[in-house]
C-alpha cells in the first residue's frame, strides 16, 4: 500500500543491490525471483558469482517499473543476506579445517520454510548437506535408545528395520556407547558432546569399523581441534540455526 501511495503511475527506476560485508554470495536466483513473481517487466542483471567470496561492492541491478522493484526490495534482500550468511559461516568453518580429512555437515536445525534453499547455501559455502528429514536417514539419539532399552539394542532395532541401503546412524555420548554399537553393526556413529581426547579413543576404539561424525557445541574455536581427532565428519547446527545475515543494500534511481 505504501509504495501505491508514494510511488508515480508508469514511474521506472533502475537498482543497484550492494554488498557492504566480506563473505559469500548465496541466492541470487532467489531474489531475481522475486523480482520476477513481482513483475516480469523487471530486469535483473547479476554482476557476481554464486558461491564466490567477495569483501564488498555490486551484486546485481534491477531496472523497470518502479513500484513492484520497490515492493520486492525487502524480501529480495532478506532471502539474499540470509542463504549469503549461511554460505559465508560455512566457509568459515571448511577454512577452519583446512588440511584435515573431517568435513562439515548441516543439520537440521533450519528455519522453516527454508530449509532446502538453507542447505544448498551450506553446500554453496563448502560443506556438506545430509538428513532433510525424517525419511532419508535413520539417526537414533538418545530419547530413541532410552525407550528401546539402550543404544545397543536401539541400533539392532533400526538395522532390522530399515529399508535397504538407507543409512543408519547412532548418536553416543561415551566410549560404552560406542562398542554397544559397534557390536549392534552399525556403520556410522555420532559422537555426542565429546572433547578432542575422548575424540581421539573413539576414533582408535573404531579403528575405521565405522564413519564417524562429532557433533554438539562445535564452534569456529573448538572446530580444528575436533577435526585433528580424527573424525571423518563435522555436524555443525549454528550454521543455519545461528548465521548472521550479510550485509546487503538496494540503492534506486529513478529513470
Amino acid at each position: 500500500m505504501t509504495t501505491a501511495l508514494v510511488v508515480p503511475d508508469g514511474a521506472q527506476a533502475s537498482a543497484r543491490i550492494v554488498q557492504k560485508s566480506p563473505g559469500v554470495l548465496a541466492g541470487l536466483d532467489v531474489a531475481e525471483m522475486v523480482f520476477a513473481r513481482l513483475d516480469p517487466a523487471l530486469r535483473w542483471r547479476a554482476s557476481a558469482r554464486e558461491g564466490e567470496w567477495r569483501e564488498a561492492g555490486e551484486v546485481a541491478t534491477v531496472e523497470g517499473p518502479a513500484a513492484p522493484l520497490l515492493a520486492g526490495e525487502r524480501t529480495a534482500l532478506n532471502l539474499l543476506g540470509r542463504l549469503s550468511g549461511v554460505a559465508t559461516l560455512t566457509a568459515r568453518y571448511v577454512k577452519a579445517v583446512d588440511g584435515t580429512s573431517a568435513r562439515i555437515l548441516d543439520t537440521r536445525k533450519t528455519t522453516p520454510g527454508l530449509r532446502e534453499l538453507e542447505k544448498r547455501a551450506v553446500v554453496t559455502g563448502g560443506g556438506v548437506s545430509h538428513r532433510k528429514g525424517l525419511f532419508d536417514a535413520v539417526l537414533i539419539k538418545e530419547n530413541h535408545a532410552a525407550l528401546a532399552g539402550g543404544v545397543e539394542a536401539a541400533t539392532r532395532a533400526a538395522l532390522s528395520g530399515a529399508p535397504d541401503g538407507m543409512v543408519v546412524e547412532v548418536e553416543c555420548r561415551d566410549l560404552g556407547e560406542v562398542r554397544g554399537a559397534l557390536e549392534a553393526g552399525v556403520r556410522r556413529i555420532l559422537l555426542d558432546n565429546m572433547a578432542p581426547d575422548a575424540l581421539r579413543e573413539a576414533v582408535a576404539l573404531v579403528a575405521g569399523r565405522a564413519e564417524l561424525e562429532a557433533s554438539g557445541g562445535v564452534t569456529l574455536d573448538t572446530v580444528r581441534a575436533i577435526a585433528e581427532a580424527g573424525v571423518d565428519f563435522i555436524s555443525v547446527g549454528a550454521l543455519t540455526h545461528s548465521a548472521p545475515a550479510l550485509d546487503l543494500s538496494l540503492v534506486l534511481e529513478p529513470r
